[in-house]
């Protein structure tokens, strides 16, 4: 936590609203150098009290190390990196193509133009860092509907994991790397039917901001969030069900199929 001090610069995508803002407040309030960035020109009026907004496509590799220079040359080393930014999607196996490339690209994609543009730097420097990378239960459990995104997820899962244990073989505990995944947040690109009032069953981002603070000094890397509907033993056992599909060898995405919906609903129970 060494990297969550006065001072440090932090770089947080998907900022203008929703997660990566209640984490951008956090560490201001830490009394960090705050750069947020989104594709939103709202950006720049979210960033005001905070740190410095930048608008910034991260799918756009070329734009993320123009980015990665600017705020090196502005305002020093990168001490944190937070890469949040995140559509829904919406696309399952067979939608359009144009839907797919855009997920891939902002969801996954823009998650490796973000290490790639600012890690190398972190692991020449001699100051501890963290990397924290916004997935999600579904790139674990896989619901279906949402595959696109899913597919997204899962990359950025698998990522960050290779990531940790490269950070690991080249800098000890220097620089850490961390898998943030949200429960159901109240966020604008969660909000169902338009809604402005948060459901009972949802965290707030700032809840959510918090929860991750607390769990990265505790040394977590799967920092896995509950919400008011889904305790952490739920998700657990989801995810389990999940992993067992392949050890059992059953149909795909058991836990949806008729066939095993009953037996899923009976391993819930606890029966």
């Amino acid at each position: 936590m060494d990297a969550i001090s006065p001072g440090n610069v932090a770089v947080v995508t998907g900022a203008a609203g929703g997660i990566g803002l209640a984490v951008a407040k956090r560490l201001a309030a830490k009394g960090m150098t705050i750069c947020l960035v989104d594709s939103a020109p709202g950006v720049i009026e979210a960033a005001k009290g905070i740190g410095t907004g930048f608008v910034v496509d991260v799918s756009d590799r070329a734009a993320v190390e123009k980015l990665a220079t600017d705020v090196r040359d502005r305002f020093g080393p990168v001490a944190l990196l937070m890469n949040n930014a995140a559509i829904h999607g919406g696309a399952d196996s067979l939608s359009a193509a144009d839907i797919w490339d855009r997920t891939i690209a902002i969801n996954l994609m823009g998650v490796l133009n973000g290490v790639q543009a600012f890690v190398p730097a972190m692991i020449a420097g001699d100051k501890p860092g963290i990397v924290i990378n916004t997935g999600s239960k579904q790139g674990i459990t896989q619901p279906p509907g949402n595959t696109a995104y899913n597919v997204a997820k899962s990359g950025v899962k698998a990522l960050t994991e290779g990531l940790a244990h490269s950070l690991r073989e080249q800098t000890g505990d220097r620089i850490s790397a961390h898998l943030l995944i949200p429960g159901y947040t109240f966020t604008g690109m969660t909000q169902r039917g338009g809604a402005t009032v948060k459901p009972a069953g949802a965290w707030s981002a700032e809840q959510v901001a918090d929860f991750m603070i607390d769990r990265i000094a505790a040394g977590d890397f799967y920092i896995l969030c509950p919400d008011n509907d889904v305790t952490r033993e739920m998700n657990q056992k989801r995810m389990a069900w999940a992993m067992g599909d392949i050890i059992e060898n059953r149909p795909a995405l058991s836990r949806w199929h008729p066939d095993w919906q009953q037996a899923f609903a009976d391993y819930m129970a606890g029966e």
